[in-house]
């Protein structure tokens, strides 16, 4: 399992748990869009920004919190790998933008 698979994993978890409060699977695609979805709102998604800074470690700058990199599961575990650093975070990373 990748460091990205490992934070998909955590983060639909974290909103299973914590906004639709409800257990099983995560009933959204990884690509779905949590505001267009309904799956968090503008306090929702400051639950996430604290749910990252807790989890992973790192201050999340005020103006990373965008559509682009918390707007899903993937683009938000993206974002946690490229602040995380490593090689593998970095390679992933290109490998979303060229669609590989």
């Amino acid at each position: 399992m990748t460091c990205i698979d490992q934070h998909k994993e955590s983060i639909r978890e974290f909103l299973m748990r914590n906004i639709l409060f409800t257990g099983g699977e995560f009933p959204h695609d990884d690509d779905a869009s949590l505001l267009e979805q309904g799956i968090v709102d503008s306090m929702g998604v400051l639950e996430v920004v604290m749910f990252v800074q807790s989890t992973f470690g790192f201050a999340v700058n005020p103006d990373d919190v965008t559509r682009a990199n918390f707007d899903s599961v993937n683009r938000l575990a993206h974002y946690i790998a490229r602040q995380s650093g490593g090689e593998e975070a970095n390679r992933n990373a290109s490998a979303a933008v060229l669609g590989e």
